[in-house]
């Protein structure tokens, strides 16, 4: 299985593409950071993040592609940004055909390091573990879009154990994992 992860933000938005292999082996195959310059019109900064975006997609051609989901944000314009560069990643994505996954700050950080509030330098570290890789990525969007990726890839399996045991037992519909489907589970954010 082949993951693009999408940090989002106006300024930097971090990708950070993982493959797992028959062996569960997993390998960092491109990361980087798309920027849109701070003096130019909102409209042309998002218009340039999208082209971007998509291009990332129709070159990686992922499987799925995982978002942050931002839960909080102290800043409300930072928020905002945070929230077009989201939706941008999560329609270049549907345009081509790949799923959309997202998860959570804190999810990622859970799933990575075992604790929901890890530092970003513990993150860092844990995916320079994790894909075998010399140094911890850099800059932090790189190691956070790759932390996003690893994080589905190594989760992935469990979730669907879990949906495949619910389904079987007629207990629900599953994880309730936000697959681009509405599960209420957001309702009071």
């Amino acid at each position: 299985m082949f993951v693009l992860g999408i940090d989002p933000g106006l300024s930097r938005c971090g990708y950070g593409a993982v493959r797992r292999d028959a062996a569960a082996t997993l390998q960092a195959v491109a990361g980087g950071v798309v920027t849109t310059p701070a003096d130019m019109d909102l409209p042309q900064r998002l218009r340039m993040l999208m082209a971007e975006l998509q291009g990332l997609v129709v070159e990686l051609q992922p499987d799925v592609v995982v978002v942050e989901h931002v839960f909080f944000q102290n800043n409300a314009r930072t928020a905002m940004s945070v929230g077009q560069a989201s939706g941008l990643a999560m329609v270049a994505a549907a345009q081509s055909g790949c799923e959309v996954v997202r998860y959570t700050s804190n999810e990622v950080k859970q799933a990575l390091v075992g604790y929901g509030a890890a530092t970003k330098l513990q993150v860092q570290r844990m995916v320079a573990s994790v894909l075998h890789l010399d140094s911890p990525p850099r800059p932090p969007d790189v190691a956070d879009a790759l932390a996003l990726a690893v994080c589905h890839l190594t989760t992935m399996p469990l979730r669907k154990a879990i949906d495949e045991a619910l389904r079987g037992s007629g207990s629900g519909s599953g994880s309730g994992r936000d697959t681009g489907r509405d599960t209420g589970r957001e309702a009071a954010s």
